[in-house]
């Protein structure tokens, strides 16, 4: 924390140093340059933006702002206002591998995959030993799960950059997709040794090894990440569903537990929780479960869907069907849930045609 101060210190500073040099020469664009770097660094993006738009009055076509400008707008997630600021600056300089780097990163945001890749592509004409616009691609595949091609791309980025983080996680991501545990469980190692503080990774490691059977070094990890800082509502989910694997079920409900006392409002451990109820026969357990979801999420799809197969174990047809007709309505394109209506809804007139279900009084 004292060392945080004394950078926060620092940079106060240096802004206040920059400021007057620009009041001494407010035609010198080196000064607004380093002054929108310093608000950057000190996370302050309001006036990183205020900076680059002054500079942009003195000098509009100066690139390095008009992709500060952009860059602003797309962590703000305005993706139309970030283009108009990376298309003015591929105007003047078209050969700037950055902002066609950038303009992928728009197009991909707006799942637009050909768009994206070409733009991408376009970049490492520009500039082939970039390892962030090989992640840029590997990723853009993942989301539109290509993963063998993904995968392909986080090598080519690793092999530029052997050490970087954000490749190591996302292909160890990729190859879990894959089931090649192995090699997952290898790039999370490899994170881990280069930063042993990393909870979510951990927690990957953990994720990997309860796959690979391996009981005790899974649980390993998830105690681990329970002993770092940080968020333990995840870690406490997968160290429930590894526990569930290998069916240690009422330890697992007790890790559930723990998981909805630290997050009340959230739906996730809640659904687990009460499908490993409905798995174990404790349907009155599941339905109460699923009750309480509805309570604060009345809109949750997949707890009227849960609730409904919950009934239908019961043998409580039509209140499932009741059920599933409300998730349908919350959610009217899903599919999935759609054909499960459907099907319970024809077996039940199935059954009340040949007189196997008696009349609702």
């Amino acid at each position: 924390m004292e060392n945080t101060d004394i950078k926060k210190q620092d940079l106060n500073k240096q802004i206040e140093e920059a400021i007057l040099a620009m009041a001494k020469d407010p035609q010198n664009i080196a000064n607004y340059h380093t002054l929108s770097k310093l608000y950057l660094e000190l996370q302050d993006y309001d006036k990183v933006m205020s900076v680059l738009e002054s500079l942009l009055t003195i000098s509009p076509n100066d690139v390095e702002a008009l992709i500060g400008m952009g860059t602003m707008w797309f962590y703000e997630r305005d993706f139309r206002k970030s283009l108009s600021y990376y298309n003015r600056a591929l105007e003047i300089n078209p050969k700037n591998y950055l902002i066609y780097y950038n303009i992928g990163n728009v197009f991909a945001e707006w799942k637009n995959f050909s768009k994206a890749l070409f733009y991408y592509n376009r970049a490492i004409d520009l500039c082939s030993s970039n390892p962030e616009i090989y992640n840029a691609i590997a990723l853009l595949y993942q989301d539109f799960e290509e993963y063998v091609e993904s995968r392909a791309y986080y090598e080519k980025a690793l092999s530029l950059d052997p050490e970087n983080i954000t490749a190591l996680v996302d292909m160890g991501n990729v190859c879990f997709k894959l089931f090649d545990y192995p090699k997952a469980l290898e790039l999370y190692k490899r994170v881990f040794a280069l930063n042993p503080d990393n909870k979510i990774v951990a927690v990957c490691i953990g994720n990997t090894l309860t796959l690979m059977r391996e009981r005790e070094k899974a649980y390993n990890y998830f105690e681990k990440a329970l002993q770092m800082e940080g968020d333990n509502y995840k870690a406490y989910i997968c160290y429930s569903i590894a526990l569930s694997e290998f069916r240690e079920y009422d330890i697992a409900i007790e890790m559930y537990k723990k998981a909805i006392a630290l997050e009340p409002k959230k739906e996730n451990a809640y659904l687990l929780l009460a499908n490993l109820c409905t798995n174990l026969n404790r349907l009155d357990d599941a339905m109460e479960l699923y009750k309480d979801v509805l309570k604060f999420s009345p809109n949750s799809a997949s707890a009227y869907m849960f609730m409904g197969t919950c009934h239908y174990l019961k043998g409580e047809i039509e209140k499932a069907i009741a059920a599933y007709r409300a998730a349908i309505k919350i959610e009217p394109d899903n599919d999935e849930h759609k054909l499960i209506y459907i099907q319970v809804l024809d077996e039940y007139i199935d059954k009340k045609r040949n007189g196997e279900i008696e009349e609702s009084a």
